[in-house]
């Protein structure tokens, strides 16, 4: 199946979104109450738009946001969620929980789009995480046997579960991820080093419910609605590349934009147009066949290509044909 974002060649999309994750001696609360006085070292995020973009889809009617802290255990995220039909049936650990409205968290450690952790929670605080040891796109599968070994989730409701005679406020949730459990996932240093970046984005799958004989259910034949903090461009959450920066600080400053992203959008774009080649004609082909000027370095060997552009500064940064990205610096 073609990934959807070959339908907006060139692979052009702005900046992503940034976010300064702040240094704590002590974790926050962690009973679902974003509010809570240990939390209010975290600023909140802009609040989330159609997966799509602003371009292409209005703003969300239900406002979604996130915050986050860290220290020498964890990383610690808080959401919260406007949501007048508090709605959730899946009890089952590891279910597929976006059958429920829920919150998802993608977390890329070392941003090689590859060997990234998904997590997912409904408001009944019931988890659904995996690795993804490549995306979907690339071959996948997930690992659904995988844990995050100590996480730690909560969720605290404004309002009644499932009871449609009492419309609610919302939800919010708190998640502890252990550094321990995703150590193994990055090349970089773990826990993270002041001025650290990673690559991470959240989710918030919004299904459109009827009241029948007392109970929420789906409007039959709807789609589901896709709101997220950082736009993907399309609607797939496993495009690693358009996920945002969270930048790991023990004083806070502003967040810079990706000094790399020209290079990144370069090498991304040759990836889909790639992909997009072979599926019509079974092969790879070099760059100028493509129609593109490719100033970089370009490697090509029966299934296998490696493209690398040099940036301003020097660093190398590396793509393959499987969507690893490595930069050298």
């Amino acid at each position: 199946m073609q990934d959807p974002a070959v339908s907006a060649l060139p692979f052009t999309p702005p900046q992503p979104r940034r976010y300064a994750c702040h240094f704590v001696s002590h974790a926050p609360a962690l009973n679902g109450n974003v509010d809570a006085p240990s939390w209010q070292a975290a600023s909140w995020s802009e609040d989330f738009l159609d997966i799509e973009g602003p371009q292409h889809k209005p703003q969300p009617w239900l406002r979604t946001r996130v915050k986050m802290l860290w220290d020498r255990k964890c990383l610690y995220i808080g959401a919260k969620l406007e949501e007048p039909k508090l709605w959730a049936t899946l009890t089952q650990r590891d279910s597929v929980i976006f059958r429920d409205n829920d919150f998802e968290v993608f977390i890329d450690p070392d941003g090689d789009n590859q060997q990234y952790v998904e997590m997912e929670m409904n408001a009944l605080n019931t988890v659904w995480d995996l690795l993804l040891p490549r995306a979907y796109r690339d071959g996948g599968p997930a690992v659904d046997a995988f844990d995050i070994a100590g996480l730690k989730t909560a969720v605290k409701l404004a309002g009644a579960l499932n009871d449609p005679a009492h419309p609610a406020k919302g939800w919010s949730a708190t998640v502890a991820i252990p550094w321990s459990a995703i150590k193994m996932l990055s090349s970089q240093p773990i826990p993270p080093r002041d001025g650290d970046r990673w690559r991470i984005n959240f989710s918030r799958v919004e299904w459109d419910l009827d009241v029948v004989d007392g109970k929420y259910h789906k409007i039959p034949n709807r789609p589901e609605h896709n709101w997220v903090w950082s736009p993907q461009w399309a609607i797939n959450m496993h495009r690693p590349e358009t996920w945002g920066f969270l930048e790991f600080q023990k004083a806070p400053r502003a967040v810079s934009p990706d000094p790399y992203w020209k290079e990144r959008c370069a090498l991304m774009d040759l990836y889909y147009r790639e992909r997009v080649y072979r599926e019509a004609h079974g092969s790879y082909v070099k760059p100028a066949e493509l129609g593109i000027a490719f100033k970089g370095y370009f490697l090509m060997k029966d299934a296998f290509w490696l493209a690398s552009l040099k940036a301003k500064d020097g660093a190398v940064l590396t793509l393959r044909e499987d969507s690893r990205l490595t930069i050298s610096r």
